[in-house]
């Protein structure tokens, strides 16, 4: 099938069933919030609940998550890298990721090692 037929069927399921634009907006502001997250889980694991070597995000409060962010971002804590993702997000996506992170669970975990993997 073509994608003419599919942006149709899509419109047509969207708008007919009721929905409005600001749900898509939604939509696409959840979508960015989980490649943002993503791009977070790659060293602070899953959800934020990393298994070592880097803090746990999981369950801290956003005002805490902002500050550092914010000092990551003005240069006044040390970090091999955060200081330059800091630098790449709006004050909007840092309260976003605060809150995200607030409200994910924290969970305690070990790395692997030689004798539980």
């Amino acid at each position: 099938m073509n994608r003419h037929f599919f942006a149709a069927a899509w419109l047509c399921l969207f708008y007919g069933t009721g929905a409005s634009p600001a749900l898509a907006d939604e939509s696409a502001d959840t979508s960015h919030l989980r490649v943002l997250a993503g791009s977070c889980a790659a060293c602070h694991g899953t959800n934020g609940n990393s298994v070592g070597g880097t803090p746990v995000l999981a369950g801290l409060t956003p005002a805490y998550f902002i500050a550092r962010m914010q000092a990551f971002r003005a240069g006044k804590l040390d970090s091999t890298v955060m200081h330059h993702h800091a630098q790449g997000l709006t004050e909007d996506e840092i309260t976003l990721l605060a809150d995200y992170f607030s409200r994910q669970a924290r969970v305690t975990s070990r790395a692997p090692t030689a004798e539980n993997h």
